[in-house]
């Protein structure tokens, strides 16, 4: 058995009948449209919050930090250690 959940849309009849007369056009039921449009939209969204965009000197920055990393601070250091002792004692 198939589960389809439902979306209820109200909107304005002019927006409406732009809706429908572009789902006529190319052959799609409005229901058929209206999903396609959405799913497109959605997926735009999700994959520009996915990725992350960096300048070519942003990159060669990251490459360079990667091939070169700095030496570890004191405060970093007492905390790895304090972080060790916390999670190998109990």
């Amino acid at each position: 058995m198939k589960i389809e959940d439902r979306i209820p849309a109200r909107m304005p009849h002019t927006v409406y009948e732009k809706i429908a007369e572009a789902a006529q056009s190319v052959g799609a039921t409005l229901n058929q449209f209206l999903v396609q449009a959405a799913l497109e939209r959605a997926n735009e969204i999700l994959e520009r919050e996915r990725v992350i965009t960096l300048s070519s000197s942003a990159v060669k920055a990251i490459f360079d930090l990667m091939e070169n990393p700095p030496k570890p601070k004191e405060q970093l250091k007492r905390a790895v250690k304090r972080r060790k002792n916390l999670l190998c004692c109990r």
